[in-house]
């Protein structure tokens, strides 16, 4: 396989547009590619926690250190977000921006590496699987698992599926709060139809696809978001559209977001923002947070910021997604055979 970054696609068939909505502020000076800048308040700044980080021995995959994010100014047991990363991304130097970002806000992200060759799939989710709970093994005591989300980008957005549904039905973790955030997500394996049709009520869903993405095709993505069984008030499917702002172009592809391409306005405000919602509607049940994270096309969840009298794309919601493109734009084809879900392509 040839797939450089994993977490799950966001397909949208209907356009909202946002002819009213104000830019979120913005901080004038940091270190992001492009004009424009980080929130600099709400959902996607940054917050005010210390990230600290500690490496671990993974059993599953004992050439690749796997790491603990966490906020090592707090005390108390916090809510635990289990990442998996893309195919080939399997440097915690790939992310770390997004990494840094969720311990930054109180809360603690378990990333473990899996082998990018000469294994198989199943071996890749099982490296996963492993280092997750042995994460809980060596930290638990500084992890609430009552509060558990899972999120991923291609490879690591399809298996983000099949995992978090054996974490919360197999270990209960998530019984007060627990969600999936997937990005550009490739094919979902260990998950069957009726399992999906069964996950837990108390799930929230988000999905991100990119217009410029011409890795994974984006009806994988749609497939999940279809058959799952979360109410469309608790999911949202997002497609986010390139843009060009004083020149600089803003790039929609498969490796949004990304800390070692270009590390711009897209992370913050397409990506981490939304997560940042999703985590404090799920984790805190915050009522004001949903309207950002799981708004249904809401002013507060597409606006995109701008600079100069120039404006982002607004981001496009739907709980309806039909594909845009055939598939042969894409390297990975929903109707592959080595998709396990081939039939749900149409």
């Amino acid at each position: 396989m040839n797939m450089f970054c994993i977490l799950s696609c966001l397909c949208v068939a209907s356009l909202i547009s946002c002819n009213k909505d104000t830019a979120p502020p913005v901080v004038v000076d940091d270190d992001l590619d492009g004009p424009i800048s980080r929130p600099s308040s709400g959902y996607g700044a940054n917050g005010t926690h210390v990230a600290g980080e500690q490496d671990f021995f993974n059993p599953g995959y004992p050439a690749a250190q796997a790491t603990v994010f966490y906020p090592s100014d707090m005390s108390i047991p916090r809510p635990v977000i289990f990442y998996s990363h893309p195919y080939g991304g399997q440097s915690k130097e790939y992310n770390r921006g997004l990494y840094e970002f969720v311990a930054r806000k109180g809360y603690i992200l378990v990333f473990v590496p899996y082998p990018t060759f000469g294994v198989s799939v199943t071996d890749r989710y099982n490296t996963l699987w492993t280092g997750f709970n042995k994460a809980v093994e060596l930290y638990g005591p500084k992890m609430d698992l009552t509060k558990v989300g899972f999120a991923g980008h291609s490879f690591g957005g399809g298996a983000s599926i099949g995992l978090g549904y054996k974490a919360f039905t197999e270990k209960g973790w998530g019984a007060k709060g627990r969600f999936i955030f997937t990005m550009a997500p490739w094919y979902s394996y260990q998950i069957t139809d009726p399992e999906l049709e069964n996950f837990p009520a108390n799930t929230q869903f988000i999905t991100q696809v990119y217009d410029d993405d011409n890795v994974n095709d984006h009806r994988m993505a749609i497939d999940i978001f279809k058959h799952i069984s979360i109410p469309n008030s608790e999911k949202d499917f997002v497609y986010v559209k390139a843009g060009v702002i004083n020149g600089y172009h803003y790039v929609a592809d498969h490796a949004v977001p990304s800390s070692r391409t270009a590390y711009d306005a897209y992370d913050y405000h397409a990506v981490y923002r939304l997560l940042d919602a999703l985590m404090d509607y799920s984790f805190n049940q915050n009522p004001a947070a949903k309207n950002t994270a799981l708004g249904n096309g809401s002013a507060a969840q597409v606006t995109m910021p701008g600079y100069n009298g120039q404006t982002l794309p607004p981001l496009e919601v739907t709980d309806n997604p039909t594909p845009r493109f055939k598939q042969d734009k894409y390297e990975f084809k929903c109707g592959d055979p080595m998709n396990p879900r081939s039939d749900h392509c149409e």
